[in-house]
């Protein structure tokens, strides 16, 4: 079975309250068994329009467990704290399984 996997590009606006929202978002992580693949690290934008100054990569055990991480209560109330920090877009994706 293929995994799932969140792909974030973050712009923080308040590094303070974003701390908040890390330490909220373990919660959802630790319950979904998220494995972070990149976190934050230099970066070099290549093409494209500016998408953030954080770019994250998270595993899951599968698609819809991505997808229950992210519509769960834990990551809920994290999100209402990262939006007040940051302007995010997250993308939930399936593996290549191939």
């Amino acid at each position: 079975m293929a995994k799932g996997y969140w792909i974030a590009h973050v712009r923080v606006r308040d590094p303070e309250r974003y701390k908040d929202y890390v330490a909220a978002n373990a919660v959802a992580f630790k319950k979904y068994n998220a494995r972070f693949i990149i976190r934050g690290g230099k970066f070099e934008q290549r093409a494209g329009a500016n998408n953030g100054d954080r770019h994250v990569v998270i595993e899951f055990e599968s698609y819809d467990v991505a997808r229950a991480c992210y519509d769960s209560a834990e990551y809920k109330a994290a999100a209402a704290i990262r939006d007040e920090a940051a302007d995010a877009t997250v993308v939930i994706v399936e593996g290549y399984d191939g």
